[in-house]
């Protein structure tokens, strides 16, 4: 509610008030899985039983004890290898034994704030695991204790013991909750399940899944771990709130590249906590296999409970949709290629030229230049290619819609102050498909000026460290077909020449990087500015050229391709993020 005390209590840790923590054994991610095949086919890489027990959706920390069993450090789980220091505030969860007979080791677990204690702050927080994680970083740690927090322990390290469920009897006899859990065979594992979700509303915790992990330490070390996970436990997630409803209608967007993607429009309905009226048919396809209807009864998922999805009709309606025979934004035909739907004359549709010309202004960063007012300019004849904006006029923006005097004139400085770009900046805003944030600024430090990279060849960049055949061949092409284009910005913007930051002796001199997947400890370009002022470079995709590939959260097709040309002898060395910041920050 406006105005709640609690709420100026509770928040993320912006001013950075606690102490860096390094986890030695790094807390990783648990994969995922929605279905029983993938549960089974988790199961068949290795032997024995296994361990089932709820997951709780809490705030995952470390817990330090001396060689006097006194707790000396609380960690929160951040990134997974860097957390936060939380050891005063840890003292007053009251679940969290403060002296403890085991000596030296670390205990994890998970905080989490009680559903019967979230009932009297339920008016003002969307859920507990919010709140939780707000608490147990309150300023002042004896506030952390007024909000009831509990805990409960899952893990203990530095033990040597044989298996899960003799860590578990330890914790348990050292005064720990720990948290329910049944050993099972493989058999038992949808069963588990299936308990396990019946059973969730008697829980008082926020439970989003089964936990399962191999019961013996030994089958652990050798399973080992991903960048991402350890091999020898998932997490079986429930699936989001499903419902049925009914499919009033498909509209078709157009994308800049004039890919024409099928969008639903469904009677709302709630899903997970969120109303939900559209939903993404992804591709013409999908539909045509779904044999969507107009008025049909749909099966809609919250999957994860976030993406909403249509997992199947229902009850069929009063008509099949069918695709468009011309392209709903300038009319031009359509063709169909593999699943998908494209318009025939891209450069001359009206949302893909809107699409190119919001493309250039976010590159170039000309600012307060929305979405709406760059439909208007394309609508009234204004701007119809990137070079116009810097033709445009104080008198020519007056007779907009909303646009008075202050808002023009406003406008036109924006404009103004970005007649100077810097060549990558140049080449990424000119919307070639292979010319990318990092493919610009590798041609950028390759060849210096605009009138060498208009030069180029498809030799000489495939020559180019990480660069191969295909992209050169796009780029070259790409370049070739925006030559009227670049030579109209030109009467309007100066280029400036790129400027190589010499590196002398950097740790990673001559080597190539590509990020993959989400980083949890810094922001990617944040990881990249760090390898150039290291000497590195960044690559524009996989190739038999990179030399490292550093794997974050949900790594997908990259790795994929990294893997398979390290196995026909390549020489791309695949890193996980702990690594990699081992590697760059002593």
């Amino acid at each position: 509610k406006p105005g709640s005390k609690i709420l100026g209590e509770i928040g993320s840790d912006i001013g950075g008030r606690f102490k860096k923590v390094r986890h030695e054994t790094p807390m990783l991610s648990l994969d995922k899985a929605y279905d029983e095949k993938t549960m089974q086919d988790w199961a068949g890489k290795f032997d024995g039983k296994i361990i089932a027990s709820p997951k709780i959706d809490g705030c995952a920390v470390a817990i330090k004890y001396d060689a006097n069993g006194k707790l000396v450090q609380g960690a929160t789980r951040g990134s997974g290898t860097v957390g936060e220091d939380i050891s005063a505030n840890i003292k007053f969860v009251s679940a969290v034994p403060q002296q403890i007979h085991l000596k030296n080791v670390e205990v994890r677990g998970e905080i989490y704030m009680p559903l019967s204690v979230f009932k009297r702050y339920s008016a003002d927080f969307a859920n507990p695991r919010n709140l939780a994680a707000g608490a147990i970083k309150q300023k002042d740690p004896k506030k952390t204790g007024e909000y009831n927090l509990s805990f409960w322990a899952y893990d203990l390290l530095e033990v040597g013991t044989r298996d899960e469920t003799e860590k578990r009897k330890l914790l348990k006899e050292d005064g720990f909750p720990v948290i329910e859990w049944k050993l099972i065979d493989k058999s038992g594992i949808q069963d588990a399940f299936e308990e396990y979700f019946k059973r969730r509303d008697s829980f008082d915790y926020e439970m989003d899944g089964v936990v399962y992990k191999v019961n013996d330490v030994s089958e652990q070390e050798r399973l080992g771990v991903t960048a991402h996970h350890p091999r020898c436990a998932i997490a079986y997630k429930f699936q989001g709130d499903s419902g049925i409803t009914v499919l009033k209608d498909v509209e078709w967007s157009v994308a800049r590249t004039g890919v024409i993607t099928p969008v639903g429009i469904v009677e709302p309905v709630e899903l997970s906590g969120a109303m939900v009226s559209r939903v993404s048919l992804h591709n013409y396809g999908l539909m045509k296999k779904l044999g969507l209807s107009r008025g049909a009864k749909v099966l809609m998922m919250r999957r994860g409970g976030v993406i909403p999805n249509l997992e199947s009709v229902a009850e069929n309606g009063r008509g099949e949709f069918k695709a468009p025979l011309k392209c709903p934004s300038c009319g031009a035909s359509v063709e169909v290629r593999d699943d998908f739907l494209y318009c025939t004359k891209p450069k001359e549709c009206i949302q893909a030229k809107i699409g190119e010309l919001k493309h250039f202004v976010q590159t170039a960063e000309i600012e307060n230049f929305g979405d709406i007012l760059i439909e208007k300019l394309y609508e009234a004849g204004l701007v119809t290619d990137v070079s116009e904006f810097y033709e445009l006029t104080v008198e020519d923006l007056m007779p907009l819609e909303r646009v008075g005097d202050n808002l023009a004139d406003k406008l036109i400085r924006n404009i103004a102050v970005r007649r100077e770009l810097a060549l990558d900046v140049f080449l990424r805003s000119l919307g070639i498909r292979e010319l990318g944030k990092h493919s610009s600024k590798i041609l950028a430090m390759e060849h210096g000026t605009l009138e060498r990279v208009r030069e180029t060849t498809k030799e000489r960049l495939s020559s180019i460290h990480t660069i191969g055949d295909i992209i050169a061949g796009d780029i070259v092409d790409g370049l070739k077909a925006k030559s009227k284009l670049i030579n109209k910005l030109l009467k309007h913007v100066k280029v400036l020449p790129f400027e190589k930051k010499k590196v002398e002796g950097g740790a990673l001199a001559g080597k190539s990087f590509l990020f993959t997947g989400t980083l949890l400890a810094m922001p990617r370009n944040d990881a990249e500015k760090l390898v150039e002022e290291k000497g590195g470079k960044i690559a524009s995709g996989v190739s038999k050229l990179l030399d490292y590939l550093v794997v974050g959260d949900g790594g997908g097709s990259k790795l994929n391709k990294a893997k398979k040309l390290a196995e026909q002898g390549g020489n791309i060395k695949i890193l996980t993020e702990a690594e990699f910041l081992k590697m760059t920050i002593p």
